[in-house]
């Protein structure tokens, strides 16, 4: 009788190979899709203020460049900041809105949007009716400032 040992029959144990890193779990895919969803969001919606306010930075830098003219003639340099407001507020409030207010009308209109009662009683006062008389006394720092204030704050 042969008789043979049963245990000289095993084998040595057999490791499984080294776990791959791809394809990833599906926990991971969903973190990854979620993520990337998010960051489409969040571009989105950067871009869209982003463009949405364009238009004030325009107006800023045209005002920054008023600020640097010459104030040898006032007249002209308020004209220009009158021109450039009311090109703001057609933007903003639409040309049905903005394009019939002259004067008082404007100032009150410029007061309420801007949340102040400074182009009614102050400085600005000039940008109503001061446009259209032979000369101006202002004080064109002062208009500037609050035209510039009116643009980044205007709701």
């Amino acid at each position: 009788m042969n008789q043979v040992d049963p245990l000289s029959q095993l084998r040595d144990i057999h490791l499984p190979g080294p776990v791959s890193w791809w394809p990833p779990a599906p926990g991971w895919w969903f973190v990854a899709f979620i993520t990337l969803a998010a960051l489409v969001v969040l571009l989105y919606f950067l871009r869209r203020r982003f463009l949405k306010n364009r238009y004030r930075t325009i107006a800023l830098n045209k005002l920054s460049l008023l600020e640097s003219h010459d104030n040898d003639n006032a007249l002209i340099v308020l004209e220009e900041i009158s021109a450039l407001l009311r090109r703001v507020a057609m933007q903003t409030y639409g040309r049905q809105t903005v394009a019939l207010l002259v004067g008082d009308s404007w100032l009150a209109f410029l007061d309420k949007t801007g949340r102040t009662s400074k182009f009614s009683n102050g400085a600005a006062r000039v940008l109503g009716s001061g446009l259209y008389q032979s000369s101006v006394e202002a004080d064109i720092e002062q208009v500037l400032l609050l035209a510039g204030k009116w643009i980044k704050e205007h709701r």
